[in-house]
């Protein structure tokens, strides 16, 4: 008796283990939301994205500058900080708006700080190794009009199980001659997370 209920035991633990360890993986599109933690992820930083975008090439400054100019600004995208207790991959967020900015038409969009450098690199190189009519000439990038640069913050309430996440994005932009901040824009976001309580 004894040793056939060792048997079922241990027929158990390994029914259990090994029921415990399959795992189903299931592909999703990526424009499908999928909240698994409630902090940001792709969708908020999508969604934030196009909005702040959406906001900034729609106000006055944009109008003064085409109409003073006759032609579209040149914008870059500088530093935006992470300054919630989560890890946020700004660099993300920051392609996000690059790929807004330049498919709203409405500004000419140049390389940011880290692309530029690696790309300087290229260019210094070119004058020594490549041949003199593929070498690309020094000193002739355009210069950006505008910087838009910013920050992301959290507030996180809590209790019996519940969290709420605010979120706050604030950006700017600014006259890189003048230094003249000549757009500011809010987007806040806010999650509610809540378990499922298992009634017994």
């Amino acid at each position: 008796m004894k040793k056939t209920l060792f048997i079922a035991i241990i027929i158990a633990l390994v029914l259990i283990v090994g029921c415990s360890s399959n795992k189903k993986v299931t592909r999703v599109g990526v424009d499908q939301t999928i909240d698994l933690s409630g902090r940001w992820n792709d969708v908020d930083s999508r969604l934030v994205s196009e909005e702040i975008v959406k906001d900034v090439v729609s106000q006055n400054w944009l109008m003064n500058f085409v109409a003073e100019r006759s032609d579209k600004p040149v914008v870059t995208v500088g530093t935006i900080r992470n300054l919630t207790s989560e890890h946020i991959q700004t660099e993300t967020f920051i392609k996000d708006i690059q790929r807004e900015l330049i498919n709203s038409g409405k500004v000419r969009f140049v390389a940011g700080k880290n692309e530029r450098d690696e790309i300087r690199q290229e260019r210094l190189e070119q004058q020594s190794f490549a041949s003199e009519e593929t070498a690309k000439r020094l000193a002739e990038e355009i210069g950006a009009d505008f910087v838009l640069q910013g920050s992301i913050k959290s507030i996180t309430d809590a209790a019996d199980g519940e969290r709420v996440i605010f979120y706050q994005v604030n950006l700017q932009l600014v006259n890189t001659e003048s230094n003249e901040t000549v757009w500011i824009g809010e987007k806040k976001h806010k999650k509610f997370i809540s378990k499922n309580k298992v009634k017994l």
